[in-house]
């Protein structure tokens, strides 16, 4: 579009002040500004539409023309609501550099002209569109003028007809298209894109890459990254966010393919923006993860946690529990290209070389990220990665340390400190597709999860119990595997390599809500599970050893069930009692 289309529309209220012989620039953008000096926002084309609020003298003129000349605007446009007749000294300055100028009647507002422009770049050089690339920039600009990654996405359905999706590397929704706008693409559908997203880029190919959804549709996958940033491929993938285009890109000219790769640049830049503010939350993680390692006194540890749960639990008016999650990616030995070198173990945790995880070479950043990614809130919907998750790393190792609100059970005064938590299995099933299609060949997640504990004194067995859970899904198959502390078997706690923390969280988890019964209501409980696993489960010899009617025997055996979880009559629950009991 030219200039002197624009002033032969009478609808746009514009009058030619100089610049004839400059009109037939062409315009390939609008922007409205009343900066002093509005260059970092400029990339060359644009009819910039001014209110004149920056000029305070005469000089000014020179100076902001000049720096419209130099940024390759096509032409300024001065409204006339304001100040009324468009000043000489810019006249002037405008014909000193060959800027063509125009003035805007009082009664047509900037915006119409803003949409018009829009709407005719947008329609005669769909391919181009360097004008909706400007206004993307603006939109993610950050502060209040700025709309974030599903501004973009909207103005790209708004204005190409393209329906477009943020994805993380696993398939979640980071963002898109405002409601109703495109039908989204299923969770299995959006698990397989970020598979064949992770698959393509391990395997060096260029994007955007074309996929056939399992539901029909054509989509075209393009990379959001910060250019190459040197780090091995196979780590960086894992981190990668991807847009996702209801489309088929290989129809498209390369103006269109340019603008959508500009949009994956803008996207990363909100990319860079989210991880940085998980700062506070990687260094509170990172604090109180050194004090378990150390052994710091418990009183110490629970004076870091009092610091760090406003921060991970904003509102939350009671001490959470906390969970233990520990993760590692490993690599077959030998660096890859650009990759670091292989981490040596970290201090205070498993060596390196333990039976499955001998000859890997570890990442902990990509672990660190991939778990933080995993651990998005089970507790809420929304597309952000949660608050309440912090996630540290040392060596080759990610911890995560995962608050849980404590339950209540029953009445009030039967208030029990016990949470369902995570749970391994659950953790891995919506990831376990793509992230194995990231690691095929050469790569293994492997993944640990501990038991909640309800204080300082218990991170440390927490967290030594996780690592041991880890070395469990080691032993296992396939490149995406976890264990829980529930598949800690209890034979297991009679090996001698098992560490001593393990054991004593195992016997804490089984009695302490028992010892902290007792404590509130002098029930003895832990004197009747002896007795009763004495007897062997007698129900009449255990009710004459204490003197108890057999009612009252099935009142403390049910209460002591309720408050841990298992059942004594069954063999393997039988036994861990008397483990815990024997070890306590």
């Amino acid at each position: 579009m030219r200039l002197r289309t624009l002033l032969e529309n009478d609808a746009l209220g514009l009058r030619l002040l100089g610049g004839e012989a400059e009109l037939d620039r062409t315009v390939r953008g609008v922007m409205t500004t009343d900066l002093r000096d509005p260059s970092r926002y400029l990339s060359g084309g644009e009819l910039v539409l001014t209110g004149l609020a920056w000029r305070r003298a005469p000089e000014d003129s020179e100076r902001f023309v000049r720096i419209l000349a130099a940024a390759g605007v096509a032409g300024l446009a001065a409204g006339e609501a304001e100040l009324g007749d468009v000043p000489e000294d810019l006249v002037l300055a405008c014909g000193r550099h060959r800027m063509p100028l125009f003035s805007v009647v009082e009664d047509v507002a900037f915006a119409t002209i803003t949409e018009h422009v829009v709407r005719q770049v947008s329609g005669e050089r769909a391919g181009d569109l360097a004008a909706v690339v400007d206004r993307h920039r603006r939109l993610m600009t950050p502060g209040p003028a700025g709309g974030g990654p599903e501004a973009v996405l909207d103005l790209l359905r708004s204005d190409l007809d393209l329906a477009a999706w943020v994805l993380s590397p696993t398939g979640r929704r980071i963002a898109g298209p405002a409601a109703g706008a495109a039908a989204e693409p299923p969770a299995a559908v959006r698990a397989q894109l970020a598979g064949e997203h992770l698959a393509a880029r391990r395997a060096g190919r260029r994007g955007p890459h074309r996929v056939t959804g399992a539901d029909g549709v054509t989509y075209s996958l393009f990379p959001i990254r910060d250019g190459d940033t040197g780090d091995d491929v196979r780590e960086t993938v894992l981190s990668d966010w991807l847009l996702v285009v209801g489309a088929d890109a290989d129809e498209w000219p390369e103006e269109r393919l340019d603008l959508l790769h500009g949009v994956t640049q803008l996207i990363a830049v909100e990319r860079d923006r989210r991880d940085a503010s998980r700062t506070v939350r990687r260094r509170l993680a990172q604090e109180v993860l050194e004090l378990v390692r150390t052994g710091a006194p418990p009183a110490e540890i629970a004076a870091r946690l009092r610091v760090a749960a406003p921060v991970l639990l904003p509102g939350l008016g009671t001490a959470p529990h906390w969970q233990v999650v520990v993760a590692r990616v490993e690599w077959d030995a030998g660096p890859g290209p650009g990759g670091p070198e292989q981490s040596g173990p970290e201090q205070g945790g498993p060596e390196q070389g333990d039976g499955a995880d001998g000859g890997a070479r570890d990442s902990g950043r990509a672990a660190q990220s991939l778990l933080e990614e995993i651990l998005v809130d089970p507790w809420t919907s929304g597309p952000e990665p949660s608050d309440r998750i912090a996630v540290a790393h040392s060596g080759g190792e990610a911890v995560a340390l995962v608050p849980l609100p404590a339950l209540t059970d029953g009445p009030s005064d039967d208030v029990t400190d016990h949470t369902e938590g995570l749970r391994a299995d659950a953790l891995l099933t919506a990831v376990r597709e793509p992230l194995s299609r990231g690691l095929d060949g050469d790569g293994r997640l492997t993944l640990g999860v501990s038991a909640a504990v309800h204080s300082a004194d218990g991170l440390r067995g927490a967290l030594e119990e996780a690592r041991h859970a880890r070395r469990v899904a080691a032993a296992r198959t396939g490149r995406v595997c976890a264990a829980g502390h529930q598949e800690l078997a209890s034979h297991v706690l009679l090996l001698p390599f098992v560490p001593d923390d393990v054991r004593r969280a195992f016997t804490a988890r089984l009695l302490d809500p028992l010892r902290e019964y007792d404590r509130r209501h002098r029930a003895e409980l832990i004197p009747t599970l002896e007795a009763f696993l004495d007897c062997d489960g007698s129900w009449t010899r255990c009710a004459t050893r204490l003197h108890l009617h057999v009612n009252t025997l099935r009142y403390r055996i049910g209460r002591i069930e309720q408050l841990t979880g298992r059942e004594l009559s069954r063999l393997e629950d039988k036994l861990d009692f008397f483990l815990a009991l024997r070890m306590s």
